[in-house]
């Protein structure tokens, strides 16, 4: 069947779609792993796993070990593909990356600019010391998976994004017009129509939980740890920019959950790791929040056609089957693991669509 091959059903009750993949995926390492990785396996055929685990994933070699800790995890019988990606530092060595590719291992370099999230006092300080790998990665077609975000204390938290866009992407695409750049877990109105205006290697993904929350959801009440994440939601203005992008079917956005498993004592204390854990019920909420704005038909685009395209490979063939029920979804409230449990993402709200095959 050709893309764009979704199917629904009576009075857009059920909806059959390609089986989609996750373009931004926090894995984990030991117990965590081990506890996590069948909630995304159970729904999605591939997804692209981040570095930053301590110590990072900086060589083809460490990928290649990473990856074999993975499959090792996976439930029995269960068809999933780990897209490994390299932790770019100011001596990621170019041959060593380009190895990783030709072999069929490496499929993106992920950039963090130092200290802008969980485990990435490693990454980048000086763009030029890094740029005998970037220069390689334009010249091979190897996407760049950012981190959008400037770590002065001087820039407040929730202008980051932009100012990252304007003082680093933005110049960093000019000096490497060839370098094909995703930014990941987009936030903001600014880099909604920052993608919009780019001609050609530029597009980003975005997030389940900022296409449902602002920054409220973090500070109202109290504060609520679980809805804490990097980087920060936003106003609502840029959550509604973020739905309108998501659910346009437009190419250059597609699904990228960041769901980052921290266990819970992690979370809960006085200095609160950032991250939310999505993989047990993304798909549930992308089918409400797509059916709130209209564009069911589009679901398929955003969570399995888009993503596959950008990173030249085939949408997958398998398919699954989403039922809205008439009675709420049943989600766990936390996932158990060996070191501990972690709390489930809680869109605040009933979540009727569930993935009833695949």
């Amino acid at each position: 069947m050709a893309a764009g091959s979704i199917m629904m059903g009576t009075a857009m009750n059920t909806i059959t779609l390609r089986r989609p993949d996750d373009w931004h995926l926090h894995l984990r390492d030991g117990a965590v792993l081990e506890g996590v990785v069948a909630d995304t396996s159970r729904h999605f055929a591939r997804a692209i796993i981040m570095p930053n685990l301590v110590p990072p994933v900086v060589t083809t070699a460490d990928a290649r070990a990473y990856r074999e800790r993975i499959m090792a995890a996976l439930p029995k019988g269960d068809r999933f593909e780990p897209l490994m990606t390299l932790y770019l530092t100011e001596h990621t060595d170019p041959d060593d990356l380009e190895e990783g590719v030709k072999s069929g291992l490496i499929h993106a370099v992920k950039l963090y600019p130092a200290g802008a999230t969980t485990n990435s006092h490693g990454g980048v300080r000086d763009f030029d010391k890094a740029m005998p790998a970037l220069e390689r990665m334009a010249k091979i077609g190897l996407p760049m998976c950012v981190h959008g975000e400037v770590t002065t204390p001087e820039v407040d938290i929730f202008d980051r994004e932009a100012v990252f866009i304007e003082t680093v992407l933005d110049p960093l695409r000019k000096r490497l017009p060839d370098l094909k750049v995703t930014m990941e877990h987009v936030t903001t109105e600014d880099g909604v129509n920052y993608i919009k205006s780019a001609r050609n290697n530029l597009a980003g993904t975005i997030t389940t939980h900022h296409l449902i929350i602002n920054r409220n959801a973090i500070l109202v009440g109290g504060i609520r740890p679980h809805y804490y994440c990097l980087p920060v939601a936003k106003r609502e203005n840029h959550r509604l920019a973020l739905r309108a992008a998501a659910t346009s079917g437009d190419a250059r956005f597609f699904l990228g959950t960041d769901s980052a498993p921290h266990l819970d004592p992690l979370k809960e204390c006085a200095c609160g790791c950032a991250g939310i854990y999505t993989s047990v019920n993304t798909m549930s909420c992308l089918a409400h929040v797509f059916e709130q704005e209209n564009a069911l038909d589009r679901l398929e685009a955003f969570a399995s056609l888009n993503g596959p395209a950008w990173y030249g490979l085939a949408p997958n063939e398998e398919r699954i089957t989403m039922v809205k029920r008439d009675q709420p979804v049943a989600f766990p409230d936390k996932r158990e693991t060996a070191e501990g449990p972690i709390t489930v993402f809680d869109p605040m709200f009933p979540l009727h669509w569930d993935v009833s095959e695949g």
